[in-house]
Formats: C-alpha cells, sequence, structure tokens
C-alpha cells in the first residue's frame, strides 16, 4: 500500500517540491537583501531606541519604516498573495485522495486484492498527512523568516494576511484543507464537485474566522488618546488594531473609522479637521497586543486542527460503511 500511494501521489510530490524550490529561490535572496537594508537604513537601531512606550511625541521612525516598506512593497504584496497555498494543497491533494479512486473505480480492485478498506484509508490518509504537516511547516518557517524585517517595519505579523502566513497557523489551515478535500470527495465521489465543495468550505470558514473571531478569541483591549496634540500610539509595537473611531466624554463613538489628530494650534479654526468635534472628544483603538500573538496562533491552529480531525473521521466513517 506505501508503495502504490506513492506511485499514484508522486506527481502531486513532484510539483510541491518544485514549488517549494521556487519559492526559496525567491524569499531566501530577497530575505537577505531586506535584512541587509533594514540594518543599514538604520531603521533598526531607530526601532530599538523606540524601546517599548506605548505612545510617541512626533513621528518615531515613520519616515524611516516609510522609505523601507515602499522600497518592498511588492513583496508585502506577495506575502499576501501567499495566504492561498494551504488552499491549494486542500484543492490538489486532499479533494482527488478519494475522490479520483471512487471516480474511476479503483478502490474496488484494491478492495478485493485482500487490502481491507481501513488500511486502505488508513495508509493513504497517513501517508499524505504526514507529508502535508512536513510541507507546511517547511513553508510556514520559511515564510515567517522572510517577513520578520517587514514585521518589525511597521506591517506587523499580528496584521491581517500577515499573521495567516506565519507561525504554526499555516500548518492548521493546511491540514483543515486536505482535510476538507477529502471528506467532500466521499460525499460527492467526483473529483471537480469535491474541489469545488473545499474550495467553497475552506474560503468561507478562514474569512468568518478572520473577520468575526480572531478579534474576539481573547479579550480586546482599548487605547485612548486626545485628538487634540501629538500624542500618537507607537505603531512599532506590533499590536493588531481592528476597530478604530473617535468617542465624547460619556464613551459613545461619535465617529468610527477614523482617526484625527490636531496640533494645539490649529485646532479651534473654522473648517479644519477638529473643528466640528467637541472639545472633549478623543481617539479609541480596539486591539489585540503584540504579546498575544502566539496565544491567538494556538488557539486559531487548535481550531482548524480540530475540525480537520473531526472531517477525517466522518471521511473515515464513509469510507467503511457508505462506499460500495
Amino acid at each position: 500500500m506505501i508503495w502504490l500511494t506513492w506511485r499514484q501521489h508522486r506527481k502531486q510530490a513532484l510539483f510541491t517540491a518544485m514549488g517549494l524550490a521556487v519559492l526559496a529561490a525567491l524569499v531566501i535572496p530577497t530575505g537577505i537583501s531586506m535584512r541587509n537594508a533594514f540594518t543599514d537604513s538604520g531603521l533598526a537601531a531607530c526601532l530599538r531606541g523606540l524601546g517599548k512606550a506605548e505612545f510617541l511625541q512626533g513621528d518615531g521612525c515613520e519616515a524611516l519604516s516609510s522609505v523601507f516598506s515602499t522600497r518592498y512593497e511588492n513583496l508585502a504584496t506577495l506575502s499576501m498573495l501567499l495566504v492561498f497555498l494551504p488552499l491549494f494543497v486542500g484543492l490538489f491533494w486532499g479533494a482527488p485522495l478519494v475522490a479520483r479512486e471512487l471516480e474511476q473505480g479503483t478502490h474496488r480492485l484494491v478492495w478485493t486484492q485482500g487490502v481491507s478498506r481501513m488500511r486502505w484509508a488508513g495508509v493513504k490518509l497517513g501517508l499524505v498527512l504526514a507529508a502535508t504537516v512536513v510541507v507546511s511547516a517547511g513553508y510556514a518557517l520559511l515564510v515567517s523568516w522572510w517577513l520578520e524585517p517587514l514585521s518589525q517595519a511597521g506591517q506587523g505579523r499580528m496584521a491581517e494576511l500577515s499573521f495567516d502566513v506565519q507561525g504554526i497557523a499555516p500548518v492548521a489551515y493546511t491540514l483543515f484543507a486536505v482535510a476538507l478535500g477529502v471528506f467532500a470527495g466521499t460525499v460527492w465521489r467526483r473529483v471537480l464537485p469535491a474541489m469545488a465543495a473545499a474550495l467553497v468550505g475552506f474560503l468561507a470558514l478562514r474569512f468568518v474566522v478572520l473577520l468575526q473571531l480572531r478579534g474576539n478569541f481573547l479579550a480586546a483591549h482599548e487605547r485612548t488618546y486626545p485628538v487634540i496634540g501629538g500624542q500618537r500610539p507607537n505603531t512599532a509595537l506590533g499590536d493588531w488594531t481592528f476597530s478604530v473611531g473617535i468617542k465624547n466624554a460619556a464613551g459613545e463613538v461619535i465617529s468610527s473609522g477614523e482617526q484625527i489628530l490636531c496640533s494645539p494650534n490649529v485646532a479651534g479654526q473654522p473648517g479644519g479637521p477638529c473643528a466640528s468635534l467637541p472639545s472633549d472628544a478623543y481617539n479609541f483603538q480596539l486591539y489585540q497586543p503584540a504579546g498575544n500573538y502566539w496565544p491567538l496562533q494556538f488557539i486559531e491552529a487548535g481550531l482548524f486542527t480540530a475540525l480537520a480531525a473531526v472531517l477525517l473521521l466522518l471521511a473515515v466513517r464513509q469510507i467503511r460503511t457508505r462506499i460500495a
């Protein structure tokens, strides 16, 4: 069974190895370049000088960060596209795993050659899942190393999509995608419908977790600072800010989705950004502190790993009792 599984999936393994090689050829040279620029530009020293102060007076290191981020903005955009790699593994490894056998009827041939359903499922699933963990862990380590300078420069590893391609979460996403594809294959029993179901299910759950759940896995913190004055949050801390706005002294939100800073010299000028605000207005931010990065990683990875386990159990049940 091990040899048979290898022969059936060796092309997928080859293409995956080639994909990882291409990714490494891209990220290793550019990662070294980013690290050198991060140090040589003075940005690393500037950020160290800011320390862990929650608020800053003036621009801090924003000028240097802006120059660095602009220089590597294309790489930052590319990093966001990497969020789809776990989905591709699920579509091309998970969905065909059982569905192709059922679609072509080859499972019956194996089962009549002295190989039980459970051994067939166990070997195929075990080998593919082991390969999934190895591949996704390698990809996550590589991308985490690559993005470290951009994260420190202001992108932040807690930010949307940046969080999703670093740490241990990508391994769990990939396991979930593969498990979803396998389960879909046992239900629809054809490759293309299984791939479509895996695509829709994966994207739907990922969006729900990103937009509705992640910010609430742990209690959110609120940061406030005056509308009038030069004080501003230290973006170098790497906190994930997911909601901003302006409140009055009673704590009522009078504007959402924006932050306003006015110099005391121009705050009362007619037509200025602060002219229409009450004198007691202040900015607020709801955020997850950077220190919650690993707790959130473990929570989200645990969620997707548990869902993957449930889907695999359901898939095995389908194979054992409902597939003729």
